[in-house]
């Protein structure tokens, strides 16, 4: 396809999946077809020049596994526990805003999708549909995503709603108190569509104005932004597990579950906040290490960069016990709707099966470092 074909009228979604989708990207030039300049500028950029965006992936395509055979995996599966919910495999929906840029039905769409497959999904905020109607429609473990917000009342008003709605976890985003620098977004000088809007905000009031602020950045942006306190007040007030999203230094996984933190989520927010950061994947192993050396107990997801069965393997020998998956189900969904983010996920779990048994692993807890490939010593 040429470039000036992009800028055609968006094709009609598709109603079947044609042979030639067989793997995760092969989604993405049926979904670009599918959405107008607007629409994939804000979902398929990163931030300033898509380092960190493209490191996720190549991060992944870096490392090696080991085969193992003649192992007898019979009787093997994919299922998982994770905080008391039972889950039939380890690849969970990570929260993606505004997901009525993608397709019509956007959230809904997703959500029946993740039923399914029986897959969790984490719902955001900054979701095209209200946190309730998304919850009446959902017949899958959901976990609310909370972006904690200037009016700390509010905040607290949208946990509750969660909470009533059947949320069954809190996944607390940190790494992005503002926006990143997304130049292809500037580019294409994107706004949100008339219709479209961050729904679960409605009746918030705006920040009062800084008297005095020098920076427009330091004094007025910042200046309501989360810190430590709000993880540990927010454990203090919900009974939902807590996950902390967006870690990539081993200190700040430890703070994390010091102050309460049930889990933590290694991203860096798909490469969309701060260019040149590391890859969730090459963040993974320092974290593991250090959670472990301080004696501390908790869940590790991961995010970024995941369009294989094969990266779901490589993150849960490096440590993660789950991953999370955003652009290669968003993809599916602009493509074709419901559909399109069910397929995604099978292709997913297939691969995922069949790279266990190719590597002798029977069940998740199979799943080590010896299965990651290094020139020095092939089983370490």
């Amino acid at each position: 396809m040429t470039s000036s074909a992009f800028n055609r009228v968006p094709q009609p979604r598709l109603t079947s999946i044609p042979s030639a989708i067989a793997a995760v990207a092969d989604y993405v030039p049926y979904a670009r077809e599918r959405l107008d300049d607007n629409a994939w500028a804000y979902i398929a950029s990163g931030a300033a020049d898509e380092i960190t965006f493209h490191a996720n992936r190549a991060a992944f395509d870096a490392l090696a596994l080991n085969t193992r055979v003649l192992a007898d995996v019979r009787g093997g599966n994919t299922a998982l526990t994770l905080f008391g919910q039972r889950f039939a495999h380890p690849i969970l929906l990570a929260p993606v805003a505004y997901q009525r840029l993608a397709h019509p039905d956007g959230e809904l769409a997703t959500v029946q999708a993740a039923a399914a497959l029986e897959t969790g999904m984490v719902v955001s905020t900054l979701a095209s549909h209200t946190l309730e109607d998304i919850a009446r429609h959902a017949d899958a473990p959901l976990w609310f995503q909370l972006y904690v917000q200037p009016d700390r009342g509010f905040t607290r008003e949208l946990v509750r709603r969660a909470e009533a709605a059947g949320y069954s976890a809190l996944v607390v985003t940190v790494d992005a108190p503002i926006a990143g620098i997304r130049n292809r977004e500037q580019r294409a000088r994107f706004q949100l569509p008339e219709g479209i809007g961050a729904v679960n905000l409605r009746g918030m009031a705006a920040p009062a104005p800084v008297p005095g602020a020098a920076s427009p950045v330091f004094d007025v942006l910042m200046a309501h932004a989360p810190a430590w306190k709000d993880i540990e007040d927010l454990r203090a007030f919900t009974r939902l597990p807590l996950i902390v999203k967006g870690l990539l230094h081993p200190e700040d996984a430890s703070r994390a579950f010091a102050a309460g933190a049930d889990g933590i989520v290694v991203s860096n927010h798909g490469g969309r906040t701060l260019d040149t950061l590391p890859a969730s994947l090459a963040a993974l192993p320092a974290i593991v290490a250090g959670v472990e050396r301080m004696g501390m107990k908790g869940v590790i997801l991961l995010d970024g960069g995941i369009y294989r069965g094969t990266d779901v393997i490589k993150a849960l020998a490096l440590g993660a016990n789950a991953v999370l998956i955003g652009r290669a189900w968003i993809y599916g969904l602009a493509a074709a709707g419901a559909l399109g983010v069910a397929h995604v996920l099978r292709l997913l779990r297939d691969e995922l099966e069949i790279g266990m048994a190719l590597t002798g692993a029977a069940h998740l807890s199979d799943l080590g470092k010896h299965l990651i490939h290094t020139r020095h010593n092939p089983e370490t």
